[in-house]
């Protein structure tokens, strides 16, 4: 019986993560197109299990502390994705009732 062949590790598979480079455009399977009357969004969930940063949510204007689960949005259309914003769930489902004076995002 032959020994065992090592299996090469991809880098996102290595405990280091040496090598890993993070996708900055939208990811097929992970993020998801959402149409409504503001316009069409490329939406992404985030588990909130990243790095210890604090976000500002456009919609209620307070802050998203790391761990808190939410959502991050950008306009669907060629270069979009450097018109990120992060979201509070409900508040990215309630944006289109927000009142005059708010903006976009």
């Amino acid at each position: 019986m032959s020994p065992r062949r090592a299996r090469r590790l991809d880098p996102f598979d290595r405990p280091d993560r040496r090598g890993a480079t993070r996708p900055v455009t939208s990811v097929p399977g992970v993020d998801r197109r959402e149409s409504a009357s503001d316009g069409d969004w490329v939406v992404r969930n985030v588990g909130g299990s990243g790095p210890d940063k604090t976000y500002r949510c456009p919609g209620c204007e307070q802050d998203i502390r790391s761990g808190v689960p939410h959502i991050v949005s950008w306009p669907d259309w060629p270069g979009g994705e450097d018109e990120r914003r992060h979201w509070h769930t409900a508040c990215w489902r309630n944006r289109l009732n927000r009142g005059p004076g708010r903006s976009r995002y």
